[in-house]
């Protein structure tokens, strides 16, 4: 018997990465899982991963899945989406919210015109610089918010229902150690790279995960938040660094999400934490370091 028999989730962002790794281990448990992500063709060998790859390797492991193309940016998608998981899995019990803006582009529109390739890169730059403040656009800056925050407010929203009706639910979003960076000034270390829209929309994610929780606690609703505790070397991350002493395990960061989608609500909701902290029981409120 798995933790999660008999209970549907939608995992977002869930072609590569971290969100892979959370629908893989969720399905593993018993639950079937939408997955939902925009790539369904590889079309930046940095990222690969595609939802049709990752429900490949759920149901190779005997587990229940279905691919479903999103693009969290289009308001009208995020209802489409819950209710076909909804229509083909169950009522929504579980919802992870990983899928986040990170790094420059966007996979094409299917039947759109192909647009004309960018130059290519010199071969000596494997590496995208960390975006700054300065130059980062606002359209950039708002499209992470557009994905991180209010799209999975929406999803809360239209998920919490089924919770309500079922008696039970969770929902886990994932947050990173971003969301704290740079902190406080003045500062004498300008070695490292900021990620101005990417952490800030993670740090809105972690007060929207409290204020949920809040609510839904007296429904037998747990809402968390997951912060990675070590350097996750995903295609996301890879992107712009690799040169991390302390890396951690897309495994054990999906295994914390399972535990965090059958705590507890009345012990452990309202809280971000890290996955390590999930993993030894003791759910302390995350920090750097």
């Amino acid at each position: 018997m798995g933790r999660l028999d008999g209970r549907a989730a939608i995992v977002t962002g869930a072609s590569r990465g971290l969100g892979r790794a959370t629908a893989l281990a969720l399905a593993a448990e018993g639950a079937a899982v939408a997955v939902v992500a925009r790539t369904e063709k590889v079309w930046d060998e940095r990222l690969p991963g595609t939802i049709g790859d990752t429900v490949g390797q759920i149901e190779a492991a005997g587990g229940r899945a279905v691919a479903i193309r999103a693009d969290l940016l289009d308001r009208e998608a995020i209802p489409r989406l819950v209710e076909q998981a909804r229509t083909q899995l169950g009522p929504i019990t579980v919802l992870v919210n990983n899928a986040a803006f990170t790094a420059p582009g966007r996979p094409p529109t299917p039947g759109a015109a192909p647009k004309p390739k960018a130059a290519a890169k010199p071969a000596t730059q494997t590496q995208a610089d960390f975006p700054p403040f300065v130059g980062t656009p606002l359209t950039a800056y708002r499209r992470h918010f557009e994905i991180a925050v209010f799209a999975a407010y929406e999803l809360m929203q239209l998920v919490a229902p089924d919770m309500i009706e079922a008696g039970r639910g969770a929902m886990i979003n994932i947050s990173s150690v971003a969301s704290r960076i740079p902190g406080s000034g003045p500062f004498t270390d300008f070695s490292g790279g900021i990620l101005p829209g990417y952490g800030g929309s993670k740090a809105a994610l972690e007060h929207l995960t409290s204020s949920a929780a809040y609510e839904l606690q007296r429904r037998n609703i747990s809402v968390n938040a997951l912060s990675p505790s070590q350097a996750m070397l995903t295609p996301g991350l890879s992107y712009y660094r690799t040169d991390f002493d302390d890396i951690g395990s897309e495994e054990e960061f999906a295994e914390a999400v399972v535990r965090l989608a059958v705590v507890d609500p009345d012990q452990v909701t309202g809280r971000t934490v890290g996955h390590l902290d999930v993993l030894n029981g003791s759910y302390r409120p995350f920090e750097i370091g």
